[in-house]
């Protein structure tokens, strides 16, 4: 049977160069960066080129990047790490409705530790307003954070008006890039971010690394303690083979990634004017246009999105409906109901990530049979009042 994968927002193939890159780490170069003898200068000397081929990717000083264990703990440590620096200076942190669960369960956890989140609307296309982020501000503020662009519904964050509000009042800015680095420009200083959180998985790169990008003389405190390694600021052996092939995959990146927006713009729009033409209604979900270039998330009416889910996986192809992260959940998705979805609608829905393997033939194989598999559903469906 024919496969397709079209899940890349919850991870994507490493590139052949990665794992090539990569192998010598498990079992050549062994030695612990930070022991002295040669065994160990080799890899250590292997994680300051990749800190280097990431910070051309990102637009920053080679030191202004910590290496993590993914884009979760990133995300934890810029919030906690600052909220707990700057303590003594306020208590209140703003961020949107819509961030992933890295933030939301982060601020969360911080709330009870007695700050105080405040959480901002977006409107029906994801958007939040800047000046929302500039009515929020009080003296208490330590920090705002807004994601880059949305994992369910790839909508594009102003993030540079956003951090001139957060220069002009003071404010540390972080930013959850997980979705968009390798995808679309992050440069840090064009953006004007104080943090910025990613993950090597979602950029072709192996799972189990991330980093945080933090601008220097941004203070935070360290989630881990126990050695000094990353400059103190996040302690335990550096994880080698990781973090090389992390660094491969950003300088893949860095040389690809226009010709792959491009390629997975056109695919994208193919799949959403296939989608609304083909299947009566039938809505998109987030910002037609200023959207990642591989996001497609529809809405189609009196289904359920795991059913379509699992049909779809019948006919060899793989989608998803929301985040990775919240499989499990049998919640509609946060995000769609913070763009004023009803929840009927909100379980209706489908999220097709496109990638750089992703062709005009998969694209039309999706477009024969979703709308079959629609009918098929409708048709049983109690709600549904159209033709059977």
């Amino acid at each position: 049977m024919k496969r397709i994968y079209l899940d890349y927002a919850a991870s994507t193939p490493l590139y052949p160069e990665v794992v090539e890159a990569m192998k010598p780490f498990y079992s050549e170069i062994y030695g612990n960066p930070s022991s002295i003898h040669q065994f160990g200068q080799e890899a250590k000397k292997a994680i300051e080129s990749a800190r280097e081929k990431l910070a051309e990717l990102l637009s920053c000083s080679p030191e202004e990047i910590v290496f993590t264990s993914s884009g979760t703990e990133a995300d934890n440590l810029a919030l906690e790490g600052i909220a707990y620096a700057k303590k003594n200076k306020g208590n209140h942190i703003i961020t949107t409705k819509i961030e992933h669960h890295a933030v939301l369960h982060c601020l969360k956890f911080l709330g009870g530790q007695g700050f105080e989140v405040t959480h901002l609307d977006v409107n029906k296309d994801g958007f939040v307003n800047p000046e929302d982020i500039r009515s929020a501000i009080k003296p208490s503020t330590i920090l705002v954070s807004a994601m880059h662009a949305n994992n369910e519904i790839g909508t594009i964050q102003p993030i540079k008006e956003i951090s001139k509000i957060t220069k002009e009042k003071g404010v540390a800015f972080h930013t959850d890039a997980v979705q968009t680095v390798g995808h679309i420009e992050t440069n840090v200083t064009k953006l004007g971010v104080d943090m910025l959180a990613l993950s090597a998985h979602k950029l072709y790169g192996p799972k189990g690394i991330g980093a945080l990008y933090i601008r220097k003389g941004t203070k935070i405190i360290p989630l881990i303690h126990g050695g000094a390694q990353e400059r103190g600021r996040r302690a335990s052996t550096e994880n080698v083979p990781g973090i090389v092939g992390l660094g491969v995959a950003a300088k893949i990146a860095k040389d690809k990634m226009q010709e792959f927006a491009i390629t997975q713009t056109e695919l994208k729009n193919m799949l959403i004017d296939g989608i609304l033409s083909k299947i009566k209604e039938s809505s998109i979900n987030g910002s037609r246009n200023d959207r990642l270039p591989n996001n497609v998330n529809v809405s189609i009416k009196y289904i359920e999105g795991e059913s379509m889910l699992l049909n779809l996986d019948m006919e060899g192809i793989a989608a998803g409906t929301g985040s990775a992260c919240s499989s499990g959940s049998l919640d509609p998705s946060h995000v769609l109901m913070a763009i004023g979805l009803k929840h009927e609608l909100a379980h209706g829905s489908l999220r097709f990530s496109l990638g750089r393997l992703t062709t005009k033939k998969d694209i039309e194989y999706v477009l024969e049979k979703l709308p079959q598999i629609v009918n098929k559903l409708r048709a049983m469906s109690p709600l549904y009042k159209g033709e059977k």
